[in-house]
């Protein structure tokens, strides 16, 4: 007898409108064909059929990743926006400090950290 399997987490599954595809994948594949086809149209007398299909292919390829590209439950705007965010926005090494709150009753007005550079720098001498 033929069964199917049904998946236990319901929520990854997405409704699909037309051709098997999302809403999303509908706008950004139109989107693709509406700036991409002209693109063509006006390369093909410039590079001929071959470069213009190149171009073709430049101009639609990021509204295909848009529509397709996801990681984790994530679109890849968002998936971009993270990267961005950890690599250029964000400082990359971001030291352990501590603030030792008991400094003003003991004289002490330097960070721990910078007591323990000056300890190890005293060893090597």
């Amino acid at each position: 007898m033929a069964y199917v399997t049904i998946p236990n987490d319901l929520s990854k599954i997405k409704t699909k409108l037309a051709l098997n595809l999302t809403k999303r994948q509908l706008i950004c594949f139109g989107g693709a064909a509406a700036v991409g086809v002209p693109a063509y149209l006006l390369a093909r007398s410039a590079f001929g059929s071959t470069g213009a299909m190149f171009v073709m292919l430049a101009v639609m390829l990021p509204a295909f990743l848009l529509a397709m590209y996801e990681k984790d439950g994530l679109p890849a705007e968002k998936v971009l926006g993270n990267i961005i965010r950890a690599k250029f926005t964000r400082p990359g090494i971001r030291p352990y400090r501590t603030e030792n709150i008991y400094a003003p009753f003991t004289g002490k007005e330097e960070p721990i950290a910078e007591s323990k550079i000056e300890k190890q720098n005293a060893r090597k001498i």
